[in-house]
């Protein structure tokens, strides 16, 4: 890197400058890949408003989806502004508000429990009882080191993260669930999901033990994914209670939109409701 225009040190002082911000540990990791991936794309070129441009181009030579795109350069604008070269920052790709979700994304209930029933079928308790958390909770894969054998006990866990500080209410079903596991595990305190040193689980082993019983429970892998299960939580609250403010203060989301983005229904949902409309004769 050191013959590189964007140096080693530099992005160490980014990560430094993240960690500081109290940034969680996927987002850090996501910000240094993509501003790795740009200085090497930049190599010995100067860093200037042309060049940020011509990597923006380049991001959508690649057929990556807008989203991706806005994602990776607000990773570098994010990078320029603390670079003190806000002259270089580029514009993100407008995206027109997506009206639905595609179908081969959701994740149905069905789905879900043939993916728990799967999991226990073959010895994997601790992905089937981690997924069943998630999906019964809502909170984040970032945020399963709170769910503690203390939690569990209470029947709630304080959530910090991102300067704000919620609680997260755990059904007595999940709880009684939740203590038999880690009893059975010899965990008297601290986090319940543990590796077998005794760390915690880290969001790629997570995915991963995810992705590897999608297959033989007959569910697309593009589906089974931790913050899926973050989505079918919050359609299906919003279906019991049709409350989204709520709904956005047991997610943690400062913005409604954000949270209006997971009730967005399916192609096949929002198909049959323009076909009730009456319209085609």
């Amino acid at each position: 890197m050191e013959c590189q225009t964007i140096q080693s040190n530099q992005i160490a002082a980014f990560q430094e400058h993240l960690r500081l911000e109290e940034r969680v540990s996927g987002t850090i990791d996501k910000y240094l890949r993509d501003i790795r991936s740009f200085a090497a794309w930049l190599g010995k070129r100067p860093l200037d408003k042309d060049a940020c441009t011509g990597w923006k181009e380049q991001l959508q030579s690649e057929g990556l989806c807008p989203e991706t795109v806005n994602s990776k350069l607000s990773a570098l604008n994010k990078f320029l502004k603390f670079s003190r070269r806000e002259d270089c920052c580029v514009k993100y790709l407008r995206i027109q508000r997506r009206l639905f979700r595609r179908t081969e994304q959701e994740l149905s209930k069905a789905e879900y429990a043939r993916l728990l029933e799967t999991a226990r079928s073959m010895g994997k308790e601790r992905i089937a009882l981690l997924m069943e958390t998630i999906c019964a909770t809502g909170i984040r894969v970032s945020e399963v080191k709170y769910i503690t054998a203390e939690a569990a006990e209470r029947g709630r866990t304080e959530v910090s993260l991102k300067g704000k500080v919620r609680t997260i209410l755990i059904p007595g079903k999940l709880c009684r669930k939740l203590q038999k596991y880690a009893k059975k595990q010899k965990i008297v305190s601290g986090e319940i999901f543990l590796t077998r040193n005794g760390k915690g689980l880290s969001r790629r082993q997570i995915w991963a033990e995810m992705k590897s019983i999608c297959g033989r429970a007959g569910v697309a892998a593009s589906k089974v994914f931790p913050h899926n299960l973050r989505h079918l939580f919050a359609r299906t609250f919003y279906k019991a209670c049709r409350d989204v403010v709520k709904l956005a203060d047991v997610l943690g989301h400062s913005s409604i939109e954000t949270t209006r983005i997971y009730l967005i229904s399916t192609g096949a949902e929002h198909a049959r409701q323009m076909g009730r409309l009456g319209l085609i004769t």
